[in-house]
């Protein structure tokens, strides 16, 4: 049976929103975009290429679907470590929205209820299904209890407000820390799953 593993560039005060680029996504007014990238170096660079090639498929909601679509089929030379793994393995998609075929080589779109489609492609043999950013899809799959860990990149800043991964819902989620490192940037790689 397959896990579903969460992999999210988190703030200290829990933001996820936009870790990426300045114009990643702006919802809400949001105008700090980017905040990640001044704390990503090299151990962070490898745990993220570990994570991307440890995977056997992708999970995907529709936006950051779009947005990884139109960058990594032409990823830069350097970019190739990420690239090849994102490019060629399998990746779902939730969407209401979008049609098959989808441009991006290897994608489908998850068919009827999106945690139903998981838990029917959790059942099958296989490396574990990396979910990348997509909030909502993730929510989706924390409310339904599909999601097995949460591989989080936590930097040491604080951005004052943003899309959250947990939601504010007043529900108490107990997690077990499997793993942690620090990287020389400050960073935390943490790595947790429900307990």
């Amino acid at each position: 049976m397959r896990q579903v593993v969460v992999q999210a560039w988190m703030t200290l005060d829990a933001v996820v929103q936009a870790p990426g680029e300045p114009e990643e996504d702006t919802t809400g007014g949001f105008q700090h975009g980017g905040w990640s990238l001044p704390y990503f170096e090299e151990l962070s660079m490898r745990w993220a290429v570990e994570n991307l090639n440890a995977a056997g498929g992708f999970l995907f909601g529709r936006r950051t679907y779009g947005r990884f679509a139109s960058h990594w089929p032409n990823a830069s030379p350097e970019e190739q470590p990420l690239a090849q793994p994102l490019n060629t393995k399998p990746k779902y998609v939730a969407s209401s929205t979008l049609t098959e075929p989808l441009e991006w080589e290897n994608s489908s779109l998850l068919q009827g209820d999106v945690a139903d489609a998981v838990t029917e492609l959790k059942q099958e043999e296989g490396q574990y299904l990396l979910a990348i950013g997509s909030t909502r899809l993730v929510q989706t799959l924390m409310e339904r209890n599909l999601v097995d860990e949460f591989r989080l990149m936590i930097d040491p800043l604080v951005v004052g407000g943003g899309k959250r991964l947990f939601r504010d819902d007043g529900a108490l989620k107990k997690m077990a820390l499997l793993e942690s490192q620090v990287t020389s940037s400050g960073a935390i790689l943490a790595t947790y799953a429900p307990d």
